[in-house]
């Protein structure tokens, strides 16, 4: 798939996703939940990484651990329907820079992510379908 952003640089590139077989697809590609969990580790580390420069805090090499927690019903042969539970993200920061500065890095870092924000507030999701020449809602 084409994913395009157009502000403030525009960029495109392709994503390639594929469900494993468990949902009929056949595991060639990461699955669209790996690709959301990502997204959310990789918001929150640019943003970690672009506050510590700003806040000149010295957190060498930093990995992050992102735990998705979901749940799922389903009734008989009915399409299932899944909600989330809670995200957790461990974050471990090596270099100088003392509990206090990783905190208020973290803190910045969480309200600069955008992932994170979206996560955070309730939201609609539009959904339109092109029938011939024309988009009706759905």
């Amino acid at each position: 798939m084409k994913v395009r952003m157009l502000e403030p640089d525009p960029f495109e590139c392709d994503l390639a996703t594929d469900e494993m077989g468990f949902h009929g697809g056949d595991g060639s590609a990461p699955t669209p939940l790996m690709l959301f969990a990502g997204g959310l580790s990789a918001c929150l580390m640019t943003q970690l990484r672009a506050f510590s420069k700003r806040l000149k805090v010295d957190v060498g090499e930093i990995k992050l651990a992102t735990r998705l927690h979901w749940q799922g019903f389903q009734k008989g042969r009915e399409p299932y329907v899944t909600e989330p539970v809670s995200f957790e993200i461990d974050i471990d920061m090596e270099g100088s820079a003392s509990t206090e500065q990783r905190i208020e890095l973290i803190e910045a870092a969480k309200k600069g992510c955008f992932v994170e924000q979206t996560l955070m507030r309730p939201n609609m999701v539009g959904h339109r379908l092109r029938v011939g020449d024309e988009w009706i809602e759905v």
